[in-house]
């Protein structure tokens, strides 16, 4: 999972520019007229534009190219630089023009003025720019439109279509006929309103879609509505919709490149749309809890997916599940046991677990160890069966199998907020691992059983059913 975009190879063309930033700190007014002096103390360059979607792409772990023109001049050196430190391969055209460069100044991270160095590009570095840019070895291609003059969308979008190759693109202006015949259009919901105008409620958007891209000859169409989340659209008539995933938002800026960024990388990889939607929403929650343009890794979100796939694999997809969780302030809670014959002692008990805190984890013990502990005869149910059981009860978040006799290991590598056990037990002492939770400052808390409802109990009895049927 670590390596989820690894295989997708990604060209990026559009109106690449270049972000400066110089920061300081204002402590007066300057004699010459009322506006602020700002000492700068250092300064700092980003891709910005279509290489900030570029940028996106590499921190997901795709494999980029970055295409655009630029200028002669120093800042065009400074992008491409920029670039290739963050691993995008720039293939930049060098016109006659200034690069696109916006100019921050900010004091005590506050911005005091934005200065922006640009004029439109000529057609015909356009055409040339389209004419160059090669598709070999590319397995999607990005067209990002800031309308500086950089895209000629026909003859890229008709050249990838001739090699098979999925184009998504993230649109401007109200002209969205120059996008004719792509795979997947990515307008934001003012975007949207501007070319098909408003409505009031999903219906009419899903008509309005399905209207539009019936015109236009799209394969899909993708809605991102902020608050209100996404909404997939599909020619075969398939509508998928995402809720927003983000639990606090500090800064939208960037999130539209987050998300053709993800779907880029999702269908570079063969994803199908709706799988890749479902990463690029997941993606945007997590960039818009961060200020700033910012970049979401494909650690980060593997995190975050790992919060909703809690049946767990490895150690590692654990540790990393209970990082995030405690990351949005929640309280981990574990148990752990073999679980072999479910039954209403241990639903119970597991509720009650749940109710120490915000997330239950539930480690099982392997079917070797369960034979070690309880005998050759068990289990009866496979450690398989026993973790979908157990993940399938409302009140358990995840699961995990470990091979150990006890879960030691795992209560050091997990480090729950809480250790739980239900049972026999007369103390917390005799909880294994009581004291490794302890020192860091965690809780352990002892449950009772429900009589007679132990696993035990209940397979003694089935034999001995079984056995008087039997005779």
């Amino acid at each position: 999972m670590s390596h989820m975009f690894s295989a997708s190879r990604v060209l990026v063309v559009g109106d690449v520019m270049l972000d400066r930033y110089w920061h300081g700190d204002a402590g007066r007014i300057s004699p010459e007229a009322p506006v602020p002096v700002v000492r700068v103390t250092h300064d700092e360059a980003r891709p910005g534009g279509a290489a900030n979607v570029a940028l996106n792409l590499s921190s997901l772990g795709a494999q980029v190219s970055c295409a655009g023109l630029v200028g002669s001049d120093s800042d065009a050196d400074l992008l491409e630089q920029t670039l290739k430190n963050h691993n995008v391969h720039p293939v930049l055209m060098r016109v006659e023009h200034r690069t696109i460069t916006k100019l921050r100044v900010l004091a005590q991270s506050h911005q005091m003025i934005r200065l922006d160095f640009e004029a439109p590009f000529d057609a015909t570095d356009a055409s040339s720019l389209a004419e160059t840019v090669l598709l070999t070895g590319v397995n999607a291609l990005v067209l990002s439109d800031y309308a500086k003059g950089s895209l000629e969308p026909q003859s890229l979008i008709q050249k990838a279509k001739a090699v098979g190759i999925p184009i998504v693109v993230d649109p401007k202006g109200t002209d969205f006929e120059k996008y004719r015949g792509a795979t997947l259009l990515t307008p934001n919901r003012a975007e949207f309103e501007a070319v098909c105008g408003t409505w009031s409620n999903d219906q009419e958007l899903i008509e309005k879609g399905r209207a539009l891209m019936t015109t236009l000859d799209l394969e899909s169409m993708l809605v991102t509505r902020s608050e209100q989340g996404m909404t997939l659209l599909h020619r075969d008539g398939a509508v998928h919709h995402f809720a927003a995933t983000a639990r606090e938002v500090a800064d939208v800026t960037g999130a539209g490149d987050t998300v053709i960024a993800t779907m880029a990388a999702g269908l570079g990889s063969g994803m199908s749309l709706a799988q890749a939607a479902e990463l690029a929403n997941r993606a945007a929650g997590i960039v818009v809890s961060k200020l700033g343009t910012a970049t979401v890794s494909s650690r980060e979100l593997e995190r975050a997916l790992s919060i909703d796939h809690g049946l767990f694999q490895s150690v590692e997809e654990a540790v990393l599940w209970a990082e995030q969780c405690r990351a949005q302030g929640e309280k981990v809670v574990m148990t752990n046991g073999c679980f072999d014959i479910l039954h209403a002692g241990h639903v119970a008990y597991l509720k009650e677990a749940a109710s120490m805190g915000d997330r239950l984890i539930v480690a099982v013990n392997s079917d070797a160890s369960v034979a070690r502990l309880k005998g050759p005869e068990r289990p009866v149910n496979s450690v398989e069966r026993r973790l979908q059981v157990l993940f399938g009860l409302g009140a358990v978040d995840a699961v995990i199998a470990f091979e150990d006799d006890t879960p030691t290991p795992l209560i050091d590598a997990i480090r729950p907020d809480v250790l739980v056990k239900g049972g026999d037990y007369q103390s917390i002492e005799e909880v294994v691992g009581f004291e490794r939770v302890l020192a860091y400052g965690g809780e352990v808390k002892v449950l009772g059983e429900v009589a007679n409802l132990s696993t035990s109990h209940l397979i003694a009895k089935i034999r001995q059913t079984d056995s008087d049927s039997t005779n």
